[in-house]
Formats: structure tokens, C-alpha cells, sequence
């Protein structure tokens, strides 16, 4: 009956829509409001996520104050499905004036700023909404998604299957509980989450969202009875401490890929797995078991690579099985270095120090305590991210010991006020090729805690496609030219970034 009565009351509401608004009204009348507000609502809850915002957009300058709340609290809802991040975080505000003070309300004002990075402030508004609704789904949803990103995984998991409990049809929540149980390396339970996610997809059959989530669970199936990211048992329990050399301002360390000849890998914590290239995936007979997208910095934005397993993957001391990697191809051309084999501790579940004095990397799953002369706090969602600050305002930053330079997002630069400083154009290169939008902005002031620059010249980059991938934006990159003047510990056990000053005659 249901399946019959929906498009008919669907096609009313068109209907009645197309017959009350058009595209050119300031303001609408509150039943005109009130029949695109439920318009917008069944174009979301079919997936036409782009139609539903232009409908919720047309409803909100109507004068009743609850149909404009519920078009408000749509276009949030529905910017943050398009990756408008900063549209949601600006209606949200708005949001937020009309006295809003439900449950609903405050996790969608907690949910929009994290979508901007601000993930602390994120985490108290879920701690508020639950004050008002202990058993809220999208609270304890945003909850378990930040104490994911402070590596409390039992936690996290505990209280996303409460909000999972909650809510059922939530895909969000699905996805989130796949996430925490692939970082538990639980894969099957992971692939049971995601397979519900997928099913809960309005539009399954022709959702990109849907086709990565399915070669997801077909890549974590592919693990079979294999444990990922095994430690050998000589490697558990310990500090594993190896030389490293620095390349064109990278930090180079040797290691071997099942049991082949040494090689030199890239420490890259800007990326969140294991890389090989594709001549070593040939040349060692490693075969792809699904394609994947990736996102990162060049004209491609999104580009499509391989995924794989290692059998094994030893750096110095450490051994680890079961890694879960990706294999560049197609590879990259007209691109001024090879893409080299790269891996990111962080992504093997391991806390790590940089000490560029002794040129030594020590990995292991407990850090020895150390003095800092600055701290930052750590949310780890798939990649490191530290808070800073771009001319005053808050941005999240990604710590890079693969990248280069201290750079920021065009979405951030777009935020700045600064009078008449020209741009320099600049041609950069990265992980998704040349990004020829790239350009120098001089003037700028940032700020990480006690760390303070003042006219600092910083390159700016399209970060639109990994911000999307991730589910926010992204504020900036801190690299080598930043890191290589501290001793720098990542301890996602602490949840913190810790810098301790290199003598400045010693610092690069």
C-alpha cells in the first residue's frame, strides 16, 4: 500500500509546489513554506539530496518561525550530505538564533562543526545536546565519533551501538560503527556495518557512496581468517627505533615488503595506508583485490588507485602481516619525481617520534613520556589533524611529515581579509598531480597554541576533494619546513602532538 500511496503524494506535493512558489520569491506564504518544507523532505529521504536544498532553500524566508526552523535545519542537514560545509556551518548559526534548544538542534550545531574541523567545540555540543536527551542517536553518534578520533575505540564502539540501537535506519551511524570496528581491525563486524549502510543508501543502485562502501566490504572480506595488521610476536611490546635520511625534505627510512630486497619508503602520515608503486607491485607479484578512491592535492582531485594486502611489511625491528596498502595505478605522468613507496605508522595503529637532531624514528604503541615545550591536541579521523589558527580564525590542520611546506586550503584563504597583497602563482605537485590553481599568499599570521607566525608566506591549495572524502574541511597542511624544527610526537595513545624545540642553529 505504501509503495502505491508514496509517489502520489510525492507528485501532490510537486504539484502544489510548482503551483505555489517561483524560483524568484523573496518570501513565501506559510502554506506555500510548509508544502515545500515536506517537498524537501521526501526529495532527501529519496537521495536527490541537490533538489531537496534548493527546496529547503526556497522555504526558508517564510515569516512562521517553525516552518523556518525546519527549513534551516534541512538545508544544514542536506549541505552537509553535498559537502557544503561551510554553508551548513553558516545556517546552522542562523539555526541556532531562533532559541533552538532541542536535542535535534544542538547535534546538528555539533555535527556542522565538526564539519568545519572545530572538532572540540563539536564534541561539547554533543556532551550539551545529551544534558537535554541522554538517549539522543545523533548525539551519541557524534560522541562516538569523537572519542574515535581520540582513539578511545572501545568507547566510541560501545556508544555508537547504543545511538546504532537508537536509530537503526541511520545509515551515518552505520558507517561511523564500520569505521571504529575497521580501526579495532574487527573486519568482518566492519563489513557487516558497512553492508548495513549500503542497504540503508536511498539510492544504492547508482550511489557512488554505495559502490566505494561495497569494495570496502569486498576488500575487508578478502582478509578471510587472517588477522590484519598482525604484529610478529618479536615486535609486540616494544620501542622500534630506525634511521632515517632526509630526501628533498622527506624523511626516508628502509624497509622490505614481503620478505623482498630493502627499499627506501617515504614517512608519509599524511596518508592513511601503506603505498606501494605499481613496478613494485609487478615486480613482486602483488596483485590488486579491489579499486578504490583517493583523494589529495593536483587537477585530478579524486583519482582512482588499486587496494591490496601485504603479507608483510618490516621496517628495522618492526615486523608487521596483513598490511592493508595501496598499489598507484594508473600512475601518475609528467610529474617532476617518481611516486615512491610510502607508509604512515599511524596507519599500522603505531605512535611515533621524529627526532631530526639524531635522525632516528621510534615507533611503538606506547610513547616514553617526554617534555614538550608546546602540546596540541590530536584527533585522529583516518589522518592527524592538530587545530591552529589562520589570521585568528580556527582551522584544522593535517600533519604531513610527507609534505613540504606550510600550506592552507583555498576554502580557508577565501575567509581572509587582506587589503591589497598580491598572490603569487606557484605550480605544485601532489598525490593527485599538478595543482596549476596553487599560488603564494604573503601576509599571512597563523598561530599552533605558543607557536606564532606573523607575515608568513603560505602556499595555498584546492583541498576541495580530500575535504569531501574526509566529511570536512580541511583548514591546512603542516610539513617538513613546520615539524623539522621540533622533536615531534604523535601519540595517538595521549591523543596529542608533542614539540620540543630543536637548538636554532641545529633546526632547518
Amino acid at each position: 500500500m505504501s509503495s502505491v500511496l508514496r509517489p502520489l503524494t510525492f507528485a501532490a506535493i510537486v504539484g502544489a509546489a510548482i503551483a505555489f512558489l517561483s524560483p524568484g520569491m523573496a518570501a513565501v506564504s506559510p502554506e506555500a513554506a510548509e508544502v515545500q518544507v515536506q517537498m524537501a523532505k521526501l526529495l532527501f529521504a529519496d537521495g536527490r539530496y541537490i533538489e531537496a536544498f534548493d527546496a529547503f532553500e526556497q522555504a526558508k524566508p517564510s515569516d512562521d518561525p517553525r516552518i523556518r526552523r525546519e527549513a534551516l535545519a534541512g538545508s544544514v542537514t542536506t549541505a552537509l550530505r553535498l559537502g557544503d560545509f561551510s554553508h551548513a556551518y553558516a545556517d546552522v548559526q542562523t539555526l541556532m538564533k531562533t532559541g533552538v534548544k532541542d536535542a535535534e538542534g544542538v547535534s546538528l550545531y555539533g555535527d556542522s562543526l565538526w564539519a568545519v574541523g572545530l572538532f572540540e567545540e563539536s564534541e561539547k555540543k554533543f556532551q550539551d545536546a545529551m544534558a537535554l536527551q541522554p538517549s539522543h542517536p545523533r548525539a551519541l553518534h557524534g560522541m562516538a565519533r569523537g572519542l574515535a578520533a581520540r582513539s578511545k575505540l572501545t568507547e566510541a564502539l560501545n556508544t555508537g551501538l547504543v545511538a546504532m540501537n537508537a536509530s537503526s535506519r541511520d545509515a551515518e551511524i552505520h558507517h561511523t560503527v564500520g569505521s571504529i570496528y575497521e580501526r579495532m581491525h574487527r573486519y568482518e563486524e566492519a563489513a557487516n556495518a558497512y553492508s548495513s549502510y549500503i542497504n540503508l543508501l536511498p539510492n544504492k543502485d547508482r550511489s557512488a557512496k554505495a559502490a566505494w562502501a561495497r569494495a570496502e566490504v569486498r576488500f575487508l572480506r578478502a582478509f578471510g581468517a587472517r588477522v590484519p595488521l598482525e604484529l610478529d610476536p618479536a615486535s609486540v611490546g616494544k620501542l622500534h627505533t630506525v634511521p632515517f635520511r632526509i630526501l628533498n625534505e622527506k624523511v626516508i627510512v628502509r624497509g622490505k615488503v614481503n620478505k623482498g630486497p630493502q627499499m627506501d619508503f617515504v614517512l608519509d602520515t599524511g596518508s592513511e595506508q601503506t603505498v606501494i608503486s605499481r613496478e613494485t607491485g609487478a615486480r613482486m607479484g602483488i596483485r590488486p583485490i579491489v579499486n578504490i578512491l583517493s583523494a589529495g592535492v593536483g587537477d585530478l582531485g579524486v583519482r582512482e588507485l588499486e587496494l591490496t594486502r601485504l603479507d608483510e611489511l618490516e621496517i628495522g625491528s618492526l615486523k608487521i602481516r596483513n598490511v592493508p596498502s595501496i598499489i598507484k595505478n594508473p600512475p601518475l605522468h609528467g610529474l617532476p619525481t617518481r611516486e615512491m613507496e610510502s607508509f604512515s605508522p599511524l596507519g599500522l595503529g603505531l605512535s611515533l617520534m621524529i627526532d631530526y637532531d639524531k635522525l632516528e624514528l621510534t615507533m611503538g604503541s606506547q610513547l616514553p613520556a617526554e617534555t614538550a615545550d608546546v602540546e596540541l591536541p590530536l584527533r585522529m579521523h583516518r589522518l592527524a589533524m592538530v587545530p591552529g589558527h589562520v589570521q585568528g580564525g580556527p582551522a584544522s590542520f593535517i600533519v604531513d611529515t610527507g609534505g613540504q611546506v606550510i600550506s592552507i586550503s583555498t576554502d580557508t584563504a577565501s575567509g581572509l581579509e587582506r587589503g591589497e597583497m598580491r598572490n603569487i602563482p606557484l605550480k605544485v605537485y601532489g598525490a593527485s598531480g599538478w595543482d596549476r590553481d596553487a599560488f603564494l599568499m604573503p601576509g599571512v599570521d597563523l598561530a599552533f597554541n605558543k607557536i606564532q607566525y606573523h607575515n608568513l608566506s603560505v602556499v595555498v591549495l584546492n583541498l576541495r576533494a580530500p575535504s569531501v572524502l574526509l566529511g570536512f574541511r580541511l583548514g591546512g597542511i603542516i610539513g617538513y619546513k613546520f615539524l623539522s624544527r621540533y622533536k615531534v610526537s604523535i601519540d595517538l595513545d595521549r591523543s596529542i602532538v608533542q614539540l620540543k624545540q630543536r637548538p636554532v642553529n641545529r633546526a632547518n
